[in-house]
């Protein structure tokens, strides 16, 4: 579905145009056209893989996606493919973009996503004297939108770390903790797949042999990659704390069946003594003279009381009971 397909030149928007008059505006001097697709079908990237140029290994990558993030070069055109993040309740949901960026256009296609661009448009319009930089700034615009998104994601990873860190000390929690320890981690690696790849295509343009595209915007794709740079940062250590968090739990489980252990232990200490003088006196010998005794049984009792409350004191003193 074509969501826009707008003229500019010199930085200001001339209009919406049809796909048949694109040819005509991108020979225009300092003219280009950028069109949004959303989901489109493969006849109708076909087409303007026809009027664009475009190179058939990239509008191969754009229609199947699952592709890693990067940016590719091909003669004076960059294609350049993102993943788009959304949390959700139920994990991250993932869609894509793919943006083709040459001298006289951009074509941004996304899909699996209701996330659009409008707002981006919206910005770029707002700056004609850096729109007049053309489909370089463009491309710079929509990278940093996508971008940008993954910041709310990181907060919210956050905000779920410390809530499941205040509950590792909560008695009878560790499963729970742990399975959200480790739904947790799988968001976080979700974000960095979308992150790395990207941070290492970023670099190639700015600094060093950059394409002729950008050449005019290289520190804005640098502040691109500051700003992947630090999220990048925030979900190894999201992630090195979860690591930690669940070891703590892990041992604050340990420490639990050992509080279990011991008094386990300590019970079956105090009935040990009861029974092992049980045992004594129920052997039945002739010559037992206390079976004779008129104050034996009250005696064994109380023996064994005693002798069962000290341990009982004792243990209770030790902290297993």
């Amino acid at each position: 579905m074509i969501v826009n397909c707008v003229a500019y030149q010199e930085g200001r928007k001339l209009g919406d145009i049809k796909t048949s008059e694109i040819a005509d505006y991108v020979n225009q001097p300092d003219c280009f056209v950028w069109v949004a697709l959303c989901d489109p079908e493969p006849q109708e990237l076909a087409t303007f893989q026809e009027v664009f140029e475009l190179h058939e290994l990239a509008v191969e990558d754009a229609l199947h996606g699952q592709q890693r993030p990067k940016v590719e070069e091909y003669d004076a055109a960059l294609f350049v493919f993102m993943r788009i993040l959304e949390a959700r309740d139920d994990g991250i949901g993932e869609g894509e973009v793919s943006v083709f960026a040459g001298a006289n256009y951009v074509l941004s296609v996304r899909s699996h996503t209701h996330q659009g661009f409008v707002g981006v448009r919206t910005r770029c319009e707002r700056e004609p004297h850096l729109l007049k930089q053309g489909p370089s700034f463009v491309l710079y615009a929509l990278m940093d939108a996508v971008v940008d998104r993954y910041f709310p994601i990181v907060d919210a990873l956050e905000a779920e770390l410390e809530t499941i860190e205040e509950q590792i000390f909560v008695k009878e929690t560790a499963r729970t903790n742990i399975e959200r320890l480790y739904q947790l981690k799988r968001k976080a690696m979700t974000l960095k797949h979308a992150v790395t790849p990207l941070a290492e295509a970023t670099v190639h343009l700015f600094g060093g042999r950059v394409p002729a595209l950008c050449v005019n915007s290289q520190e804005y794709y640098r502040d691109v990659y500051d700003h992947l740079h630090r999220i990048e940062m925030a979900v190894d250590t999201i992630r090195e704390t979860i690591v930690t968090a669940i070891q703590v739990n892990l041992s604050m489980v340990a420490i639990d069946e050992g509080e279990v252990h011991k008094a386990l232990a300590a019970w079956a200490a105090i009935f040990a003594v009861a029974t092992v003088l049980a045992g004594i006196w129920g052997m039945n010998f002739e010559h037992m003279p206390e079976l004779d005794w008129k104050l034996g049984y009250p005696l064994a009792l109380g023996l064994m009381g005693i002798a069962c409350g000290g341990l009982y004191y004792r243990f209770r003193k030790a902290g297993w009971l």
